[in-house]
């Protein structure tokens, strides 16, 4: 450019500036600079010019941070490419200057909400779609078959999970639980369409999530990243996984029964689908996982769900008075699930079973009544009712020690002072099993600002699940940053969008 300008300049004999400048469509003043430079201040140019496009190759991964983090400096911005990718040989005025341009992007034109820079980040980004196939031969039976496709961005690494209905919000939750355990590990986010499995609501790129799956990727440790509508390339690696799934696993196929056709699609998985040579990266998908994803991913905080006789149960709302509806009777439920959501199933001795609708853990049991219009009314479950604070205080403090105890209960009071006295009674059922947990796992706990009941109680059943997983935090917590430990302030904060949940 600075060549042409000066060819066309011709030392004065050839165009005006002005006119130089509407031709090469720039500004008068850059055509003025431009033409003062002398060849020693070109080379320069050119030289900054070419080790600025170095950027070029990390493009896609600045504008994730820049607008995941728009107020990240250019040091920090440096700091976390270096991290991910080694040094960086670009002087920090190249930086700020490139740096520069992308904000003027990002600002002006919205990209799109999923960005595709995470194909070169390994553990961070698994994409997620749903399918079904007709008439499949199934005993003889023409039979629909509805599946999930899981496929991690990095090392092209697929799981696909079957279901005989329609993909519900229990059975997508259960279908994510196989895929990380068939992937041994959680990825930092998932991308999805917006299906309403997971955004009831998108308006201004503002999300109104499920909030039934939002409370479980939170427990599980995965964030949710949502495509614009009608974007299919946003999550193109899934949606070309929907499409093998269906037409080289399933379609010609049959099978004597559902567990045959279960059998078979994990056999295929194994043999064909993660066994072939991927046509874009060049590699076997687990080979290439196992040698530099696998190290890379995160342990699923979430424990195991519960039993299916409890997942096919009927949820139920609690009113204000601790009693739920069923067949025409109303039944209590425990005081900390007043104006809450419960799940209840009729169990085979003829008892209504209550289990918690995310944990699956049964908090109450009450004999069928045949009548109607009746309440059946379980007293302990208002024991606490009148019981003073400063009581159940102490056996807080009683239970995990006075100093833990008396944090414990300081961060729950402020995170919700009006609901304190019920977050006490539901964490008092739990003190038994808090008194387990280890004293430094608690000491953190007890530390975490905006601490809540459900969250804390989520972290408790992760280490009654894994205890050796969760043993090893504090260690990784203290250590130096490391690549794989790239976007963990996306971990912790939300994303650029909004996100609201569905109460």
């Amino acid at each position: 450019m600075i060549h042409r300008i000066k060819a066309l300049y011709d030392e004065g004999r050839g165009s005006s500036i002005r006119a130089i400048a509407k031709e090469l469509e720039l500004s008068v003043n850059t055509v003025r600079k431009y033409l003062k430079m002398d060849e020693v201040a070109i080379a320069a140019q050119q030289s900054q010019s070419s080790r600025a496009k170095a950027l070029d190759a990390h493009r896609d991964y600045l504008v994730h941070l820049l607008e995941t983090f728009p107020r990240l400096s250019a040091v920090k911005v440096r700091r976390k490419l270096e991290e991910a990718v080694g040094p960086v040989a670009v002087s920090s005025r190249s930086l700020r200057r490139y740096l520069g341009g992308l904000r003027e992007e990002v600002t002006a034109a919205q990209r799109r909400y999923y960005e595709p820079v995470l194909d070169h980040v390994p553990g961070v980004q698994c994409q997620v779609d749903a399918g079904e196939l007709r008439e499949v031969p199934l005993g003889g039976v023409a039979t629909t078959v509805y599946f999930v496709v899981f496929v991690l961005s990095f090392s092209r690494l697929m799981y696909a999970g079957l279901s005989r209905r329609p993909i519900d919000t229990e059975t997508f939750i259960r279908l994510h639980d196989a895929a990380f355990r068939y992937f041994g590990g959680c990825p930092q986010e998932c991308v999805y369409d917006q299906t309403k499995l997971v955004v009831i609501h998108e308006q201004y790129r503002e999300l109104t999530l499920n909030e039934h799956f939002a409370q479980y990727a939170t427990a599980a440790g995965f964030r949710i990243r949502a495509c614009e509508g009608y974007d299919p390339e946003s999550k193109g690696k899934v949606e070309a996984g929907v499409k093998y799934v269906k037409n080289d696993a399933l379609y010609g196929e049959q099978a004597t029964d559902w567990p045959a056709l279960e059998q078979y699609l994990a056999q295929w998985l194994e043999q064909v689908a993660n066994a072939r040579l991927h046509a874009t990266t060049g590699e076997v998908p687990r080979d290439r996982y196992e040698a530099q994803e696998r190290a890379r991913m995160r342990p699923s905080l979430r424990p195991a769900l519960p039993l299916a006789g409890n997942a096919a149960g009927e949820l139920r709302q609690a009113d204000k008075t601790g009693l739920i509806s069923f067949k025409s009777n109303k039944y209590s439920v425990p005081l900390a699930y007043q104006q809450g959501q419960v799940r209840v199933v009729v169990t085979p001795e003829g008892q209504l079973a209550i289990h918690d609708p995310h944990t699956g853990q049964c908090i109450a049991t009450h004999a069928l009544s045949a009548d109607k219009g009746v309440i059946i009314k379980n007293n302990d479950h208002y024991r606490d009712k009148s019981r003073p604070l400063a009581e159940l205080e102490r056996e807080v403090a009683a239970a995990l020690g006075e100093e833990l105890g008396v944090r414990l209960c300081r961060q729950l009071k402020q995170t919700d002072p009006a609901y304190y006295a019920d977050k006490l009674r539901g964490l008092k059922r739990h003190l038994d099993r808090l008194a387990r947990l280890p004293a430094e796992h608690l000491a953190r706990l007890a530390d975490r600002e905006g601490l809540e009941l459900t969250p804390l109680l989520d972290y408790l059943s992760a280490w009654e699940a894994h205890p050796e997983r969760l043993t090893e935090t504090p260690a990784a917590e203290t250590a130096s940053p490391r690549p794989e430990q790239l976007g963990a302030y996306a971990a912790l904060t939300r994303t650029a969008a909004e996100v609201r949940h569905v109460h």
